[in-house]
């Protein structure tokens, strides 16, 4: 079972701008996927269906990674000229 997440904002780091606090907040709750763990759990999803979604999520950040790398890459081979 996963543990609880404290996704909390004070007003005093966000400078007393509420607007602020409020993106910063939306932001953690992201990054912590809380809305998304709700989703997914809100109905039942088969083991083969579960499995078949996580192997494509690892794919497509595997890609992403690549992507990044070879980026990378390539602006250090441009900075070397």
């Amino acid at each position: 079972m996963k543990k609880g997440v404290n996704a909390s904002v004070s007003l005093k780091h966000c400078r007393g701008n509420v607007e602020r606090m409020i993106r910063r907040f939306t932001k953690k709750v992201k990054k912590e996927r809380i809305i998304e763990d709700f989703k997914e759990k809100r109905y039942y999803k088969k083991p083969s269906v579960a499995r078949k979604e996580k192997r494509i999520r690892a794919e497509r950040r595997r890609r992403k990674e690549e992507r990044k790398r070879t980026r990378a890459q390539e602006n250090r081979d441009r900075k070397k000229y």
